[in-house]
């Protein structure tokens, strides 16, 4: 096996990038994006990209070509032709880069050849989080109104800002202006995805998707930053208060399917060892009864193991006729779950800004439904999605005894550094979910590299070349010794917020811990660790550092030797 292959699961080679330095700027350019504008060493912008997607709100990666770059003293100036397909269509895109020492500036001219679908084309421009989060912020609108604001503290699960033409923001000793145009302008808090940043992006989310860029249509934007005095107010945000925190019990995922396969070979859980098994049971799905049944002969299989059961409600009859039809049939397979989560199966898509609310029944009667059906079981509410959707719909609590979501690092970005940055969100995503139900029992999962479902488009992306994709159901990366990194991280940013569970994997298949895998042993490592005290996790310098009981796990979260640990390694 390559070293490659050891450290990311597969053989294909992340796009290089690039350091740059002109005057007081320095910035990482990848695959044509720019990653780390830094101004006198402080980040200003965590990136800037032209980026197009495609229906599915996958990222389409383009041809760059016709590079030329010239740099006389502080002043660089960089071009390239960056084409992107999509059907028989593509998007040509020249693109300039102009950095001086007060201002640095992209620019891009685009014309279709062929009538080119597309969810958004156009320049996505990241503010960072950290530092960033609750402080001040001007926001220039296209009538010429200046509006003084502050970044989110806690996750907004709608646009903080729209109709932008510039944001300001403090940048130690100065403050920074993003100036954007040609097109319409505004942001989201990608916080709530996973990612470490405030995006800013064209085409505002309330106009219709796809759309089409027809044969020959021209498109021009630009982005350009300046600097000036800083803002007046910079008082620091609000601190987030520790909590005391044992370390949550582990959970695999598994489809009825796996079910059959783990009753016939119920050793398969000693690699790891999790307290519990997540049980994916869908309405939607028919055949209810083999479902069951498949869960019911693991159970029978793995009696010392605690099964949930995550229900996908189908709401084609009133929940209590459904719930009441489904207690029955558990009771006839002898499948005996101690726990429920429960989901409308609409609420596994998402539910944008400017779309419609798809049909469904008030959550609180579906909980309330749930309360009486399944009054002998632990039950609970949230979305088997991400957090947006539980943001965006929050659940009754009074009928709840704990509340879960599911998270995934690949929703925007797939390279390997933005999957690790991923990490920094944790705690902001955790806080927001806190201030949203309080003390409640608090579940994640499933956490995967790779998505299990899509909320935003018709389907996961296939992966048969093993790429880094976004929103693909496999991820090679869960298979090299990154994979174990990653989960590490994460099971270091997730211990302060008290976690009662979390799922980091599969049993079986592309997320699964089958098979001698690096993520198998991490996961024995702290599925030892459940219901102990928690006494330090932090992330820092791309490494992690999580203290649990009298266990310390170091890991290495970056591809370059830190210490005496190598790319992604980890010790006890």
């Amino acid at each position: 096996m390559s070293d490659h292959r050891a450290l990311y699961g597969t053989d294909h080679r992340a796009v290089a990038a690039t350091a740059h330095v002109a005057g007081p700027w320095s910035f990482m350019l990848e695959g044509g994006a720019l990653r780390y504008v830094k101004h006198q060493g402080v980040e200003a912008i965590r990136g800037i990209a032209f980026l197009v997607r495609d229906r599915d709100w996958g990222t389409l990666s383009p041809r760059i070509e016709q590079k030329v770059e010239t740099q006389d003293g502080d002043h660089l100036t960089m071009a390239f032709t960056a084409t992107y397909d999509s059907g028989a269509a593509q998007l040509i895109v020249d693109i300039t880069i102009d950095i001086s020492p007060e201002t640095l500036s992209i620019s891009a001219q685009g014309r279709a050849r062929g009538d080119f679908e597309t969810n958004r084309a156009g320049f996505t421009v990241l503010h960072p989080i950290d530092g960033v989060a609750g402080q001040p912020v001007r926001v220039g609108h296209s009538d010429g109104r200046v509006e003084t604001a502050r970044f989110p503290l806690l996750i907004d699960p709608w646009q903080p800002f729209k109709d932008i033409v510039s944001l300001t923001h403090t940048l130690g000793e100065h403050s920074v202006t993003c100036q954007f145009s040609g097109d319409t302008f505004e942001m989201e808090d990608q916080r709530q995805w996973g990612d470490a940043s405030f995006k800013t992006y064209n085409r505002p989310l309330a106009k219709p998707w796809p759309y089409v860029l027809e044969d020959q249509e021209k498109l021009v934007q630009s982005v350009a930053l300046t600097l000036s005095k800083p803002l007046p107010d910079t008082t620091p945000a609000a601190a987030r208060h520790a909590i005391s925190a044992r370390f949550p019990e582990m959970a695999l995922a598994l489809t009825p399917d796996e079910a059959v396969q783990l009753a016939a070979a119920p050793d398969v859980l000693t690699s790891v060892n999790p307290q519990r098994l997540l049980c994916h049971v869908d309405m939607d799905l028919g055949d209810l009864d083999r479902q069951l049944h498949a869960f019911a002969a693991a159970q029978a299989a793995c009696p010392t193991r605690i099964f949930d059961l995550e229900l996908i409600l189908a709401c084609n009859a009133s929940p209590a006729t459904e719930m009441t039809d489904v207690a029955k049939r558990m009771r006839a397979a002898q499948f005996h779950p101690a726990s429920v989560m429960i989901c409308p199966s609409v609420d596994r898509q998402s539910t944008p800004p400017g779309a419609q609310w798809p049909d469904c029944p008030p959550l609180t009667d579906i909980h309330r439904a749930a309360a009486e059906v399944f009054a002998d079981l632990v039950r609970g509410g949230g979305m088997v999605s991400f957090f947006p959707e539980l943001n965006r719909k929050r659940p009754p609590l009074d009928t709840l005894d704990f509340v879960g979501h599911g998270l995934c690092p690949i929703v925007h970005a797939a390279d390997d550094m933005s999957v690790m940055e991923t990490l920094e969100a944790i705690p902001h995503i955790t806080g927001s979910a806190r201030a949203i139900f309080g003390d409640l029992p608090y579940r994640i999962g499933p956490a995967t590299i790779a998505m299990r479902q899509n909320p935003y488009g018709t389907r996961t992306i296939p992966n048969p070349d093993a790429q880094r994709l976004c929103m693909t159901d496999d991820d090679p990366r869960h298979r090299g010794t990154f994979g174990a990194a990653y989960a590490i991280g994460l099971a270091t940013a997730l211990a302060p917020a008290n976690i009662a569970v979390w799922t980091p994997a599969a049993v079986f298949g592309p997320r699964g811990v089958t098979g001698q895998l690096p993520i198998a042993q991490a996961l024995s490592t702290l599925a030892a660790l459940a219901g102990q005290p928690v006494k330090t996790a932090q992330i820092a310098n791309g490494m992690a550092e999580l203290s649990v009981g009298e266990t310390l796990i170091i890991a290495n979260l970056t591809p370059e030797r830190r210490g005496d640990l190598g790319p992604y390694e980890w010790r006890v």
